[in-house]
């Protein structure tokens, strides 16, 4: 049994590191209980709408129908992730979806850094449209969740259910760490969501238009993220430097 509440300030370790779940959830529905029974309806879910965001929009809406979800919204994702949102917004209608936008319109970003920042300087463009906007929406946050699984590259193996966030000074929360991409799919699937339709075009890990391209390796999913820089992460999974 878990007393304390969990802080950034008091966090020690993961409190579910010694316990192994055998729900057909892996875990994640018992975690997903946990923290709204802890953080009620402060914790955020930041959704990117992916493939593994769908399934956690499912499972959050099971445990708390009138949760937070956050939508990064950089201004060039694609058509079909805003027609997903729609889609989404449809199903669960008690869900609180926010589109989060940068400060800085497109237009005020080229005037002020150049035209197509993501092509000379992606990481300044992530900061600017999807880092500083989640430090907004953090701000004041004792927890949120993301769907990171441990699966999906080198960077996110050691991700626990729940972790110390040094990037925003928050308790993260990771209910889906030990799913596999199989899990993934078998779950919308069986439970029929809508789901993004570029996954079905090679692409499974979307994110911004201009920065993703399909995949041909299936074991590098993240292999169409900012193709041609030495970049697999926006930096909202990454410490701060």
């Amino acid at each position: 049994m878990i007393e304390q509440r969990i802080l950034y300030d008091n966090f020690t370790d993961d409190p579910f590191k010694n316990q192994r779940f055998t729900d057909e959830t892996k875990g994640a529905l018992p975690v997903l209980q946990w923290a709204y029974e802890t953080y009620g309806n402060s914790v955020v879910y930041a959704c990117s709408f992916g493939a593994e965001g769908i399934v956690l929009v499912d499972l959050i809406a099971k445990v708390q129908p009138e949760a937070t979800i956050v939508f990064l919204d950089t201004g060039v994702h694609f058509k079909e992730t805003y027609e997903l949102i729609e889609k989404v917004k449809i199903k669960y209608p008690s869900l609180n979806i926010q589109l989060k936008k940068p400060k800085l319109t497109l237009e005020e970003q080229a005037k002020k850094y150049g035209p197509e920042l993501w092509k000379t300087e992606p990481d300044l463009c992530c900061f600017l449209r999807k880092i500083r906007p989640l430090e907004e929406v953090l701000y004041g946050v004792p927890a949120w969740i993301s769907g990171l699984r441990r699966e999906q590259s080198p960077s996110r193996k050691n991700t626990d259910f729940v972790n110390k966030d040094e990037r925003f000074k928050s308790i993260k929360i990771c209910p889906l760490i030990y799913w596999t991409w199989e899990d993934v799919w078998s779950y919308i699937r069986q439970n029929e969501l809508p789901y993004n339709i570029l996954h079905d075009q090679g692409y499974p890990s979307i994110g911004c238009e201009p920065c993703t391209l399909p995949v041909t390796d299936p074991n590098n999913q993240r292999a169409g993220r900012w193709a041609g820089f030495n970049k697999i992460e926006c930096g909202l999974h990454t410490p701060a430097n």
